[in-house]
C-alpha cells in the first residue's frame, strides 16, 4: 500500500508580457514545476500556440490553461500596448483564481512597465496593483535564502523619496514586516543619506528613522531592528554574516547589491496580503526574448517558494 503523499497545490501563473521571456520560461520548465505543483497558466490557447510556434517548441500535453481573454500578434522584444493589457488581465485572472480557492498561490512572470503605460494602466507594477486591489499595505521583498531585502519605497522617483520617509509610516511598515516574516535574528535597517547622515550633517531623515525604530523595538520588547546602518557598507561580506533581512529606504539602494550578488536565484515575494504571490526577480529581457537564452533559476525558485508558503498556510 502506497503512503499518502501530500497533494500538490494548484499555482496560478500570470503569464507576463508575451513579447518577453516569460512564456519561454513557462513552456520550457513545465516538466520541472509540475513535480512540485499543479500549474494553471493564465493564457488562452491561441496566444499560447503563437508563442510556441515562435519558439519552435511543442506545447506539453498537460499544459493546463485558464483562458484569459484577448488576441493580438505576439511580437518578440516589442513594447506593445496590447501585450501590456494582456499581461495585466492575466494577472487579474490569477488573483481571482486564488480568491475563488481555485489556486493556492499566484506566481507572476515579468511585465513591461512601458507596455502597461501604453495600455493606459495606471499602476507601475504588480505590487502597486495588489496594494490597491486588496486595500492593504503590501510590502515588496526580494531575495533568496541567503539574503532578503524589503523596500520601504518602491517605484518612486529618487527626488521624492525623502518626502516619504515619515516616522509613523515607517512604524507601520516595520510592524507589518515583522508580523509577516517573524525574523529570528536582528534585521538591518539602512539609513537614507550617505554615512547615515553623520548625525545630521548630511540630512535629517535618519532622525525620523531612528524614532520609528525605537518605537517599534519598544512595542516588540526586543531590539529586533538596528539603528540606521551606513548604506555603502551595509552589504559588505562582514555585514552579511550578521543579517539575513535588510530594510532599504528606496529601490536601487537595496536592489543594486542584491542583484549584483544573487541576480539569477533571487525572487520577489509580496508580504502583508491575504493571498500568496511570488515572482521572478527580473524583467522581460526583450534583448533575449524567444532566443532560448532565458535563465530559469529565479522562476523555479519563485514556484518553489509559492508551494512552500501554500503548504504552510
Amino acid at each position: 500500500m502506497k503512503p499518502n503523499l501530500p497533494s500538490k497545490p494548484t499555482i496560478a501563473i500570470s503569464i507576463g508580457d508575451l513579447n518577453g521571456v516569460g512564456i519561454e520560461l513557462a513552456l520550457l520548465n513545465h516538466e520541472k514545476i509540475k513535480k512540485w505543483a499543479n500549474p494553471l497558466y493564465c493564457i488562452n490557447a491561441s496566444l499560447l500556440q503563437q508563442a510556441a510556434n515562435l519558439l519552435n517548441v511543442k506545447i506539453p500535453h498537460d499544459f493546463k490553461l485558464h483562458e484569459t481573454q484577448g488576441i493580438f500578434r505576439v511580437r518578440p522584444s516589442k513594447v506593445c500596448a496590447k501585450s501590456g493589457e494582456y499581461s495585466f488581465n492575466s494577472f487579474l485572472d490569477a488573483i481571482k483564481l486564488t480568491q475563488e480557492k481555485k489556486a493556492k498561490a499566484v506566481v507572476t512572470l515579468p511585465i513591461n512597465k512601458e507596455s502597461w503605460s501604453k495600455a493606459n494602466i495606471k499602476y507601475k507594477g504588480h505590487t502597486e496593483l495588489l496594494r490597491e486591489y486588496f486595500k492593504k499595505d503590501a510590502i515588496m521583498m526580494l531575495g533568496c535564502k541567503e539574503m532578503f531585502v524589503a523596500l520601504f519605497t518602491e517605484h518612486t522617483a529618487l527626488k521624492n523619496v525623502p518626502k516619504l520617509v515619515k516616522t509613523e509610516k515607517l512604524i507601520t511598515f516595520l510592524l507589518d514586516f515583522y508580523s509577516c516574516v517573524k525574523p529570528k535574528k536582528t534585521v538591518a535597517v539602512l539609513g537614507l543619506n550617505p554615512h547615515a547622515s553623520d548625525n545630521g550633517v548630511l540630512g535629517n531623515e535618519e532622525k525620523k528613522i531612528k524614532k520609528a525604530i525605537k518605537a517599534v523595538n519598544a512595542k516588540l520588547n526586543k531590539e529586533i531592528f538596528t539603528q540606521p546602518l551606513v548604506p555603502d557598507t551595509a552589504f559588505t561580506p562582514h555585514s552579511r554574516k550578521n543579517y539575513k533581512y535588510f530594510i532599504a529606504m528606496y529601490h536601487d539602494q537595496g536592489l543594486i547589491p542584491l542583484k549584483t550578488i544573487y541576480f539569477e536565484e533571487s525572487i520577489n515575494i509580496s508580504l502583508n496580503l491575504p493571498i500568496i504571490r511570488t515572482s521572478v526577480d527580473h524583467g522581460t529581457a526583450f534583448d533575449i526574448a524567444y532566443k532560448h537564452k532565458a535563465h530559469a533559476k529565479s522562476y523555479l525558485n519563485a514556484v518553489k517558494e509559492a508551494v512552500k508558503l501554500a503548504k504552510n498556510r
